[in-house]
């Protein structure tokens, strides 16, 4: 599902009598991020976001990137989800992009929780608002917002497809035996408690990439994938299906992140709320928002982190380290699931930046086949490589994630299989 390459005849050449252009919007509570491709050749034509909406010091950002023009960035009030694609649309307009061109074939949305029913990119109905909507009690600050956009796009387009791409989809492949908790089947069943787990549309573009790196077809490959951003999330991809990944019901499950804890003895909540007096209301904050590198050491931002260590700070250091334990158990676990490991692919924000998490998250595995070349490991760059050492077991591999090309080529095949 990567892009096709950019067949031999110029743009200027080639029929436009098919549409083939996608807006990907990502709506959140309070801001709007957009990106505007040409699936032609899978070229960006512009990129923005929106944020801060509903204040009076919004910013609306746009980028025309198929004109090589400047930055245009304005501050104002902004006062909802449909000013904001408004604003959008005019920035769009403004380059000749406008919503109300013919060459736009679809739009595409990131929508956070699908459940169990939504297991690939769905064309949005009023059915399929009813079930998002459905599913806010286990995505109340996601799901939400997300309908929001979708809501305004079709207002604004309503002859235009809407595709709703969600981020669990890709995890639906996990047998049972990953996804199920071990409570009691009724309670669960009633209340929708599973894994579902989160960062799908990035696994899925990581694990397919990683494959295509190493010259083989995503059937052929098994891959841990490393999502290391301020939310954090491994995945074990078997043949191309996810068959396990770290976050759960909710993204708090797994790994340790910027503000969330990861696992965690359940227990803790109960003796919080007991002995220390929380609400479930505080407890939920603390978890989500106060926890992670932030309640270890007041810093989530792995350079500072990474600079705080390098001046002797032990606080730092220790959240570090604790930071590198629980990956190392993931990686460990997801080899055991597997059995055999092809490559292990670190990305977002964390993993395709921090060189030294990366040494630390493999060193003392020499044993299974995993190790970083130091030389390899320092070098920065924008597309995916490989800084394991020549001829090593186990690749280790860095590939820059790309959601938003991930939506838009999943909502083009979509369009097209429809049309």
């Amino acid at each position: 599902m990567s892009p096709a390459h950019p067949s031999s005849t110029t743009p200027s050449d080639e029929p436009r009598s098919t549409p083939s252009r996608v807006l990907v919007l990502n709506s959140g509570s309070s801001s709007v991020k957009y990106q505007l491709f040409d699936m032609r050749d899978g070229g960006r034509l512009a990129t923005g976001l929106v944020e801060r909406i509903g204040e009076r010091t919004s910013l609306v950002r746009h980028t025309p990137l198929a004109t090589g023009g400047e930055v245009r960035e304005r501050t104002g009030p902004v006062s909802d989800h449909d000013a904001a694609l408004k604003a959008m649309a005019e920035e769009l307009a403004a380059d000749g992009l406008g919503l109300d061109s013919p060459e736009l074939a679809a739009v595409g949305h990131r929508v956070v929780h699908g459940g169990k029913r939504f297991t690939e990119p769905t064309v949005v109905d009023d059915r399929v608002l009813a079930e998002v909507e459905r599913l806010i009690p286990v995505a109340p600050l996601h799901n939400p917002a997300n309908l929001t956009g979708i809501r305004t796009a079709m207002a604004l387009r309503p002859d235009l497809p809407q595709v709703a791409v969600f981020d669990t989809a890709f995890h639906t492949t996990m047998p049972e035996s990953a996804a199920r908790y071990a409570i009691d089947v009724r309670t669960a069943d009633e209340h929708r408690v599973r894994r579902y787990g989160f960062h799908g549309t990035s696994h899925a573009y990581v694990s397919r990439a990683t494959a295509e790196l190493l010259g083989k077809a995503p059937e052929e490959v098994n891959v841990i994938v490393l999502h290391l951003g301020n939310g954090a999330s491994a995945s074990a991809v078997r043949g191309g299906r996810c068959v396990d990944t770290s976050m759960g019901l909710t993204p708090l499950e797994g790994l340790v992140m910027g503000t969330r804890s990861g696992d965690m003895d359940p227990a803790v909540i109960f003796h919080l709320m007991r002995v220390g007096g929380m609400s479930a209301d505080e407890v939920d904050t603390l978890l989500n928002k106060k926890s992670g590198l932030v309640g270890l050491c007041g810093d989530n931002d792995m350079r500072e982190i990474r600079r705080r260590m390098d001046e002797g700070d032990e606080q730092a250091k220790l959240a570090f380290d604790i930071y590198i334990h629980r990956l190392k158990k993931y990686i460990g676990a997801y080899y055991a699931v597997l059995g055999r490991v092809d490559a292990v692919a670190f990305t977002a924000g964390v993993g395709e930046n921090a060189a030294p998490v990366r040494e630390a998250a493999v060193a003392g595995l020499e044993g299974m086949g995993l190790a970083v070349d130091a030389g390899r490991n320092a070098v920065r760059g924008d597309g995916p490589r490989l800084i394991s050492p020549e001829g090593a077991r186990v690749a280790v591999a860095v590939v820059p994630t790309d959601e938003e090309r991930e939506i838009a080529t999943q909502t083009y095949a979509l369009v097209g299989k429809n049309n």
